[in-house]
């Protein structure tokens, strides 16, 4: 059984967040989400699509359940 192309989409856009839905999610500033975004290895787990830059929620939040040394 195969799922038709908009159904696709609607479930990505439902794991997919952007840079200001996961600042209020974290309770931090857009500029502070951005900022991790240019970390190098460092950086929040992001997706680039062209110009835009999403978040995956979960790989987000166990992203930082995962640092140890804390988040600067």
């Amino acid at each position: 059984m195969s799922l038709r192309k908009n159904e696709n989409i609607k479930s990505v856009e439902h794991k997919l967040l952007t840079a200001d839905q996961i600042s209020e999610i974290l309770n931090v500033p857009k500029s502070w989400i951005y900022e991790r975004t240019r970390q190098g290895q460092g950086a929040i787990p992001f997706i680039r699509l062209g110009s835009y830059v999403r978040f995956n929620q979960e790989e987000v939040i166990n992203f930082f359940k995962n640092k140890k040394d804390g988040v600067s």
